[in-house]
């Protein structure tokens, strides 16, 4: 059965997709956002054990498997101090599980009767493709889950080719549109952005796009600067897709990000004002700053 480097399961969350939905966090991401909120998803353990000595409650072990070590996680002696990540030279994890579909499956049953489905994320969760196709092919063919809608919380970066394979298991995707111009989001993720209009675009011609959603840093983003352009590309998708406008927060980032300037709420405030004012429509702010 197929497997995957899972960090984080949320049983419970309200802001990834519609109601109440279980959230599956994959380990690996293809961008290398300067802002990332999540960065010890972005790199994968490659058990050079050199966080093992640091564990202060000795949670990480070193187990040597044909003999080459692999670090062990023992996840009821962790206090989640996350130092094993403050010394990694790669900034990743240990502290994942290897998890098969069927048991996530199992995960989701003890706790359908509670959700309104299930959201991948990550990390960047389209980088698991076989197995979110797997998982959601068995959770739309499984009486006791087939209430439960499937969707993807992604960067956009996956081909045409490989949303075709998802799109007969998939209810909707949550597309991150990081920066307008492609210059300028090489430079934040140190990737380009012409999948991602590729992506919208598909999706949307499908009724796959659930929410296209715009992250405001200031004098980072270009979103204002193009403001004309940008409210010209979203005005038709807004009739029928979620506009979330997201602040940029210091919460969980590291390196320069931690100098450049919050998000005010007058900030946002001004930017769906904006939008507004040249016809886009279903902008949503967020809850709290």
């Amino acid at each position: 059965m197929i497997s995957a480097s899972i960090s984080k399961i949320l049983n419970f969350s309200c802001v990834d997709g519609p109601g109440n939905r279980m959230v599956i966090f994959f380990q690996g991401c293809n961008y290398n956002c300067k802002n990332c909120h999540n960065p010890q998803t972005i790199g994968v353990c490659n058990h050079c054990t050199a966080c093992v000595e640091h564990c202060p409650t000795q949670a990480l072990q070193t187990e040597y498997i044909d003999n080459k070590p692999k670090v062990i996680w023992n996840k009821a002696a962790c206090t989640e101090c996350d130092k094993c990540i403050e010394v990694c030279p790669k900034q990743a994890s240990p502290k994942t599980e290897s998890i098969s579909v069927s048991q996530l499956i199992e995960k989701i049953q003890e706790n359908r009767l509670f959700i309104n489905g299930i959201t991948v994320s990550g990390g960047e969760a389209s980088l698991h493709l076989p197995f979110i196709i797997a998982l959601f092919r068995l959770v739309k063919t499984t009486a006791s889950l087939k209430h439960l809608t499937c969707m993807i919380d992604s960067n956009g970066s996956l081909g045409t080719t490989g949303w075709k394979h998802l799109l007969p298991y998939l209810d909707g995707a949550m597309i991150d549109l990081k920066a307008w111009h492609d210059e300028t989001h090489h430079w934040l993720t140190n990737r380009s952005n012409h999948r991602v209009f590729e992506t919208m675009n598909f999706l949307h011609s499908h009724n796959k796009l659930h929410e296209i959603r715009l992250l405001h840093i200031p004098d980072k983003t270009d979103f204002i600067e193009h403001i004309e352009q940008v409210s010209r590309f979203l005005r038709p998708f807004s009739d029928s897709v979620t506009i979330k406008l997201n602040a940029f927060r210091h919460h969980g980032v590291t390196g320069e990000a931690l100098n450049w300037d919050e998000c005010s709420k007058e900030e946002i405030d001004h930017f769906h004002n904006e939008l507004a004012q040249r016809g886009v429509q279903n902008i949503v702010l967020p809850a709290m700053y």
